[in-house]
């Protein structure tokens, strides 16, 4: 997709300057500097990874840590 942004001169010219060194044309340095940019901001992402983890892994807490928290709270009635 062809599009047109408005971005300061200094950063346009280290980025012509980083395409022009890595052998890369300037439309795909934007494209993955936004991709990067994007998956950096993807929180579903985040949230897959967390359910995959937890999918295989128990998130229950020791029991020994358990005894232990509710020995440090006051006895208080509720």
């Amino acid at each position: 997709m062809k599009t047109a942004v408005s971005i300061p001169d200094a950063t346009f010219k280290k980025a012509d300057r980083l395409a022009r060194r890595t052998g890369m044309s300037r439309s795909e340095l934007y494209s993955r500097a936004v991709e990067r940019f994007v998956e950096t901001y993807d929180h579903s992402k985040t949230v897959e990874a967390l359910n995959q983890i937890y999918g295989i892994e128990s998130s229950a807490l020791d029991s020994a840590v358990a005894a232990l928290q509710a020995g440090a709270l006051p006895d208080e009635d509720w």
